[in-house]
């Protein structure tokens, strides 16, 4: 029989357990489950405003008492804390955006059917039940709020499953939401690793999952053989191109920054740049200069946090030998730093790479960034496609026409042109992955209508009158008003579907 079994929670910067969580077995899971199930349809129907209304109380709660959950997230990933407000701001952000236009877009819409006047259509967007969250450790705040935020106000129930390397965050957002007035069984959590996330996968009615792309495979595989919707986030290898005409002192503070946030544990993160050859000398001296003034730390004037646990440092260190050994040199950094930490490494730049290397084809999750020069932006385009990944991308030009060109051209979910992760804070425009980077859609009006299923319903006014009950579907009559609309829509709008 599956029995419940402890899971520490250890704090990377002590390297000493913070706390331990107990696994769900898959009876929890479904326990939980069906419990949020039988919440969901007093939930939904509360209406959305009434909904959004408890979500403000619960994030002004969190606002205007941040430190605890600072120091939550701080404990349990060892980022520094401006990165941990940042995170605290990304959520509270994104319910802004969707206080003030969820309504809206979840409102009932009218559509046009074939004969107007006499024929109409309304479109109601409907919860689709339970949804489930599986949730990763390197923002454990962001990326399970930013997802639960809209699924709640679509008025959907909700099971987290948090990274069992960072579950406490989870759990201090989820006892506030309840503490607000938002009801235990609306929002739950149940921890574990793995196994506890595929059990919740065979529950559900809906998965949201962020994490690595082989994971991410695994669940929709399954998702899909439930026929249950789903989104994903996964895994990216994101480029930032630097023009010519780049200011260069903003694209080296670009390039820092897009790298080294939360010490480069960021699917977002800038893990290759492409500079063209006419200034890739004098950006290398900037770089490597700037670079210089990055503070290590965890306080709210450092750049650079601790890594979360071994595995992102020895592959960090593996990517380096691996570069190394096949001709690329160290500009600054590759080494541990044990006097601050059992797993803080100095923000570490690459030059003389190629795509042969490891650290150009895949993920490396850590303070290291890659930089090669390239002929033109022609060739830059071409390389920053040449992954399997698609999840974001960033570019430096003072030519913003030009630009979005490019960024047309570049297979990711989004780009961003003068400044370095901007889709965070545009909780407006839609965010994901393309390729092996996911599918989905948060954020946005896509970010919210992916929680609802729509429902349509269409009236018939026809008049009897008019068109005497048949036993065909399109009589002599109605054919022949076919043929007119055919024939006259283009110059009738009203007439047009």
């Amino acid at each position: 029989m599956e029995q419940n079994h402890s899971i520490p929670v250890i704090n990377p910067l002590t390297g000493t357990a913070i706390g331990t969580i107990t696994a769900a077995t898959d009876a929890d899971v479904h326990a939980a489950v069906m419990r949020a199930r039988a919440a969901e349809p007093g939930w939904a129907a509360l209406g959305v405003k009434a909904r959004i209304r408890l979500l403000c109380r619960w994030a002004d709660s969190l606002w205007h008492e941040p430190d605890p959950l600072l120091d939550i997230i701080c404990a349990e990933t060892g980022k520094t804390r401006l990165s941990a407000f940042n995170e605290l701001f990304v959520v509270d952000n994104t319910l802004a955006y969707y206080r003030y236009h969820g309504p809206r877009l979840l409102r009932p819409q009218t559509r046009r059917v074939l004969f107007p006047v006499f024929q109409w259509a309304r479109v109601h967007y409907k919860p689709h039940g339970v949804a489930g969250f599986i949730t990763p450790w390197n923002f454990p705040y962001l990326l399970a709020f930013c997802d639960v935020i809209p699924a709640l106000i679509a008025g959907n129930t909700a099971v987290i499953k948090p990274s069992e390397l960072t579950p406490f965050t989870a759990h201090y957002g989820v006892d506030r939401m309840h503490k607000t007035g938002i009801p235990a069984d609306v929002v739950q959590i149940v921890d574990g690793a793995g196994e506890t996330g595929a059990a919740l996968v065979e529950q559900v009615d809906y998965l949201a999952f962020t994490g690595s792309t082989a994971v991410g495979r695994k669940v929709a595989a399954r998702a899909a053989e439930r026929l249950i919707p789903y989104s994903l986030e996964l895994g990216g290898n994101d480029p930032l191109i630097v023009l010519r005409d780049a200011d260069l002192d903003q694209a080296v503070s670009g390039t820092l920054i897009g790298a080294m946030e939360n010490a480069g544990q960021a699917c977002t993160s800038v893990e290759r740049v492409y500079v063209e050859a006419a200034i890739y000398e004098a950006f290398l001296e900037r770089l490597q200069a700037r670079a210089a003034d990055l503070k290590l730390g965890t306080g709210y004037d450092d750049h650079v946090g601790s890594l979360k646990n071994e595995r992102e440092l020895l592959r960090t260190e593996a990517h380096i030998d691996d570069a190394v050994r096949k001709g690329a040199r160290l500009l600054v950094g590759g080494k541990r730093r044990p006097d601050l930490g059992p797993l803080f490494f100095e923000p570490t730049i690459l030059v003389g790479v190629d795509h042969s290397m490891a650290v150009i084809q895949t993920e490396t999750f850590g303070p290291l960034v890659a930089v090669m020069p390239v002929a033109d932006s022609a060739e830059a385009v071409r390389l920053a496609n040449d992954t399997p990944y698609g999840l974001s991308g960033g570019l430096y030009t003072r030519d913003l026409q030009h630009g979005e060109r490019l960024a047309l051209q570049m297979d990711s979910g989004d780009v961003s042109i003068n400044r370095p992760l901007s889709i965070w804070g545009a909780p407006a425009a839609p965010m994901g992955g393309q390729k092996t980077s996911g599918s989905g859609r948060r954020n946005g009006p896509e970010g919210l209508r992916r929680f609802v299923a729509s429902q349509t319903i269409v009236f018939d006014g026809v008049p009897r009158w008019l068109v005497p009950p048949g036993l065909v579907h399109l009589t002599p009559f109605l054919r022949r008003l076919i043929v007119l609309r055919r024939r006259f829509m283009s110059f009738l709008p009203f007439l047009r579907p």
